[in-house]
């Protein structure tokens, strides 16, 4: 009598829904962004940007709640934030006020889509070292400003000048030194605090909550002009973080 060898397990077909739709999500703000961007809808650009970053927020959490992690979402996640933080806000700022940059001479056109085209390629190296270093880098820290932050300082730029009428080439200048110093950032070696040690649980002290209070206040009287300052602070947080680090190693260094 022959033994009978066990059928090979069959491999699932099929992605989760839930959380590949939320990353859906993500990529449609990202792609209505462009769209927006080209009929002159700045502003409605900047806020998709900034929709797909809550978007691109929800899905992970959500795979992680709902216990629907697979290898299929993370590389989804990778493409949708790529065309959300990568593509998309290259090209509104591009088409906000780096394209007028021309009027300065046929040097500053080229200019102009040579910064936007250098923060596309930062942003997708950006990704690559990421998904390379996943399960190995420090969750303290991100190595390189993560590529939210850079689209929400470009986002958060665009929708500041269009509030406030300022845009064409006088505001290409400030957004071409922006926008590669973003991207420049992106793919650096400094290191950027992920803040995913905060645990909400816990008790604080009562000052948190009226700097909260305030925060809100301050955001509600100018929103774009806000949100642009806190993504340009984070922005400098590192390279400034990084340089007091440095300091202190160098004094224990000396006092030992």
């Amino acid at each position: 009598m022959t033994e009978q060898l066990p059928e090979p397990r069959r491999s699932r077909r099929g992605i989760y829904l839930l959380p590949n739709l939320i990353t859906t999500l993500a990529l449609f703000f990202g792609f209505y962004a462009v769209v927006a961007a080209q009929s002159g809808a700045y502003e409605a650009a900047a806020v998709a940007v900034f929709l797909a970053m809550v978007m691109d927020g929800l899905d992970g959490r959500v795979a992680r709640i709902t216990n629907t992690q697979s290898d299929f979402g993370v590389q989804y996640d990778s493409i949708a934030d790529m065309v959300s933080f990568g593509i998309a806000p290259a090209l509104v700022v591009y088409l906000w006020a780096l394209e007028d940059l021309g009027e300065l001479g046929p040097v500053w056109d080229k200019l102009g889509w040579l910064g936007a085209f250098i923060y596309t390629a930062c942003a997708g190296l950006r990704l690559a070292r990421f998904n390379t270093q996943v399960g190995v880098a420090d969750k303290r820290y991100f190595q390189g400003l993560p590529s939210p932050a850079a689209a929400a300082t470009l986002a958060g730029l665009v929708w500041a000048g269009d509030r406030l009428d300022f845009g064409g080439w006088p505001a290409g200048i400030p957004a071409l030194v922006i926008t590669v110093l973003a991207g420049v950032l992106m793919v650096s070696n400094v290191r950027y605090d992920s803040f995913k040690e905060i645990d909400f649980r816990y008790r604080v002290p009562f000052v948190v909550m009226v700097l909260g209070v305030m925060g809100v206040a301050l955001m509600s009287v100018h929103p774009p002009t806000v949100l642009f300052a806190l993504a340009l602070t984070y922005l400098g947080s590192g390279p400034v973080l990084t340089v007091l680090r440095r300091r202190r190693r160098r004094k224990r260094r000396q006092a030992g």
